[in-house]
């Protein structure tokens, strides 16, 4: 006969709960305990009178049930740092009637002994968890959350709205936007907030390392691969960012034969190091980035139609900064409270005009131009904590000369001398008109190709695509 659980005296209950769950935890939507059991009050050093009601944050550390709370996404088998020990955790969404009323945690081991029986089973996991911690902590760890994206235009809005829902999930993720709109800070923010936050996250720009180094770059080799190959291999990115997530940042730049390779890396969730005969399983979560139009890349076959759904599978779209001119007065606040602390200073702000003149200028580098010009500022500044017209480039303080310059000079209606008397034009139409031509020289040589040409120039890609923008080279 089957009296059902309701028959069982709450005390009875209790013990049971404490028995089994070893250590439990309950909140609701809001993230409040409603629920703690003494087994985990004792480990935590509290009681259960002073953690219940209180926002879950405040009593465990580093916990995420109130992100499960809002998610309904369960985490399972997390890594959780707690009083300086990795504990395991589970945290399950609370449904009730299909309705999401909170969420249920619970960390295995009643004690630390218990983990280390179990820590020596899972000794090769731990020594490689801190051989990451240990060597690149300072480089492979996220370094902005969302509250470093500020923003309030729709536009916006809508892009970190949709990047902090989908960072709980595993899924790959494809950012959309100018150079300079802040693209690697949304892949930081999103690493930041997922279930992998304390593995790497590992960056690697496709545009910047030559394309016969790529491979060996992105998947390591075995020692004697080729000439020079270090004693002992190499790991590479990608077996560095194992359990986190790796962000490949112009992946628009990166080679046919290469995209094939990184294509068989998301299918099959292996890699093969250069002259290495085994696989080697990888779990990592792609991020991705452009500014270029991959689908039309796809269309002329420069880019592996195959590979781009993969990375495709969730895409954000990032604004540039001249759609969304209302948010350069607090995107400027905020740099310059983050340039005051480089620089020792306290107290910087903007005159008027300076920040008239910052909301209608066109910003075709985006947020990182507006830093330079701002760092710029600071470096000039002489017994004042205001920046005025003074202390910004010169290209900003007449923008519209140094902007349209070279059409004053190619026109070909426009009159070389008045009345027979040869006119001297002003240096910065003349610099823009000579630097317009060399980047089209260098464009016509290489048959369109940037990359070749920012060689020829001398110049880094990136600044030769912003400066083709700045003078509408298509």
């Amino acid at each position: 006969m089957n009296l059902g659980i309701g028959r069982l005296p709450f005390k009875w209950l209790d013990e049971i709960v404490n028995l089994a769950a070893e250590r439990i935890v309950v909140v609701d939507r809001d993230g409040i305990i409603r629920y703690i059991n003494p087994a985990y009050c004792e480990f935590l050093g509290t009681t259960v009178e002073k953690a219940t009601d209180q926002p879950v944050q405040d009593i465990i550390e580093n916990s995420r049930m109130h992100i499960v709370a809002k998610t309904g996404q369960a985490e399972l088998a997390a890594i959780q740092p707690i009083n300086n020990s990795e504990m395991i955790a589970n945290r399950y969404p609370l449904y009730i009637e299909e309705e999401l009323v909170g969420a249920v945690g619970t960390v295995m081991f009643k004690n630390p002994q218990e983990w280390w029986e179990y820590s020596k089973k899972i000794q090769p996991i731990l020594d490689e968890l801190n051989y990451y911690k240990n060597n690149f902590e300072k480089g492979l760890t996220s370094k902005y959350t969302f509250s470093d994206l500020i923003g309030t235009s729709p536009e916006f809005i809508k892009s970190k709205k949709l990047a902090e829902k989908i960072s709980v999930n595993h899924s790959a993720v494809l950012l959309i936007g100018e150079s300079g709109t802040g693209k690697e800070l949304f892949a930081h923010a999103i690493h930041q907030n997922s279930p992998r936050q304390h593995f790497p996250l590992v960056r690697i720009n496709c545009a910047s390392i030559p394309e016969h180094l790529l491979e060996s770059e992105l998947f390591g080799y075995e020692e004697g691969a080729f000439t020079g190959a270090k004693r002992g291999g190499k790991k590479g990115k990608f077996e560095l960012a194992n359990y986190g997530t790796i962000f490949l940042d112009e992946i628009g730049d990166m080679p046919l034969a290469m995209q094939s390779k990184l294509l068989r890396v998301l299918q099959e969730k292996e890699i093969e190091r250069v002259g290495g005969q085994t696989p080697i399983f990888i779990d990592v979560r792609i991020i991705a980035a452009t500014h270029r139009n991959l689908e039309k890349m796809v269309e002329e076959g420069k880019f592996r139609q195959d590979l781009y759904y993969r990375l495709n599978v969730i895409r954000i779209e990032i604004p540039p900064l001249k759609n969304r001119k209302d948010d350069i007065p607090a995107i400027a606040t905020n740099l310059l409270r983050k340039l005051e602390n480089r620089f020792h200073r306290q107290g910087v702000e903007m005159s008027f005009e300076v920040l008239n003149k910052l909301m209608n200028h066109k910003w075709p580098g985006n947020i990182r131009e507006l830093e330079n010009v701002l760092e710029r500022a600071i470096n000039v500044l002489e017994g004042t904590n205001k920046i005025e017209m003074k202390h910004l480039p010169l290209y900003l303080q007449d923008d519209q000369i140094y902007m349209n310059g070279y059409q004053v000079l190619h026109n070909e209606n426009s009159q070389n001398n008045i009345d027979g008397i040869e006119t001297v034009r002003p240096l910065k139409e003349t610099l823009a008109f000579v630097e317009k031509q060399a980047i089209l020289k260098a464009l016509k040589i290489t048959n369109g190709n940037k990359q070749k040409a920012a060689k020829l120039l001398g110049i880094g890609k990136t600044k030769l695509y912003d400066k083709c923008k700045w003078y509408q080279i298509k």
